[in-house]
């Protein structure tokens, strides 16, 4: 009677306990295949978060953000799109996307610092034309300084001349009065004293007269030298009034006034951010208890 060996259950039943190649390598496969239809909730919120906290801390820089060097109007475009930029970013978010409530506070917000930002743009450009217009006076109120001084030189002249006749005239009446008032009467002398009287009363009389003269003309020249001067303070003093008001709006043109407004809207939408999550934040929890 033969022997009859028994036949194997496969071929390669020594590898993996009976269990297929084939089957080994999907199971394998499967094993290190990427979950994809789930994100935990874990995930979400700190996503959501992340954009919250971004968002919230980008509008803050931009409300702090200082223009340092004029025209700051200049700035004022880049600034509206980064604000808009944020905004942009954090509505398109799909866990936090934003409701009309919102949309229309968001709005007005941006509408308002606007409108804020192109009343600044205008007082810089009046700033710049401060400037040129400052220029300009300054050329007048040195014209008019010029004037006054020609002015008073060429009075100062006329009175130098009138004041060295009106002085030799009293001068010279003076001595002929002196030398009068010395001369001998007599008979011998051919002067009889009513004479004398008589012929010094006349010089003295044209001494007077002239020394008249000589006062009134020094009043002439004082008055002469005050209307001079009340005309010339009457043309600079306008000129000095409009230099002043222009050189302040030029130092006012320096100062980044738009600071305050694009802080108070930062704010204002730091605000909005937070109401709009905390009620969809509100929302959610009260879809969870349902």
């Amino acid at each position: 009677m033969g022997y009859q060996r028994r036949a194997s259950g496969t071929r390669n039943s020594g590898r993996g306990r009976g269990i297929p190649r084939h089957e080994k390598a999907k199971a394998k496969k499967q094993k290190h295949r990427p979950s994809v239809g789930y994100v935990p909730e874990e995930d979400h919120a700190a996503t959501s978060q992340d954009v919250v906290e971004r968002t919230l801390n980008s509008l803050r820089n931009l409300g702090k953000q200082v223009f340092a060097v004029s025209p700051f109007s200049e700035h004022f475009s880049r600034w509206l799109v980064d604000v808009r930029v944020v905004l942009s970013e954090f509505e398109s978010s799909s866990e936090l996307g934003p409701n009309d409530p919102f949309l229309k506070e968001r709005s007005q917000i941006l509408s308002d610092v606007e409108f804020q930002l192109e009343g600044r743009r205008r007082g810089e450009a009046s700033a710049e034309k401060a400037a040129r217009s400052l220029a300009d006076s300054r050329v007048l109120l040195e014209k008019t300084e010029e004037g006054y001084s020609a002015e008073t030189k060429a009075r100062e002249e006329r009175k130098a001349g009138e004041v060295k006749r009106l002085s030799s005239n009293v001068h010279g009446l003076r001595e002929e009065v002196d030398r009068i008032s010395q001369m001998k009467t007599g008979i011998l002398r051919g002067l009889s004293k009513k004479a004398k009287a008589r012929k010094e009363a006349e010089a003295k009389q044209r001494l007077s007269q002239a020394e008249k003269e000589f006062s009134l003309a020094m009043q002439d020249f004082a008055a002469q030298q005050e209307r001079l001067k009340a005309e010339y303070k009457k043309r600079k003093q306008p000129i000095v009034d409009q230099m002043g008001a222009e050189q302040k709006e030029i130092e006012d043109g320096d100062i980044d006034h738009s600071l305050e407004a694009r802080q108070a809207a930062c704010e204002a939408l730091v605000n909005a951010v937070n109401a709009l999550v905390q009620k969809k934040g509100s929302s959610s929890q009260s879809g969870l208890e349902h």
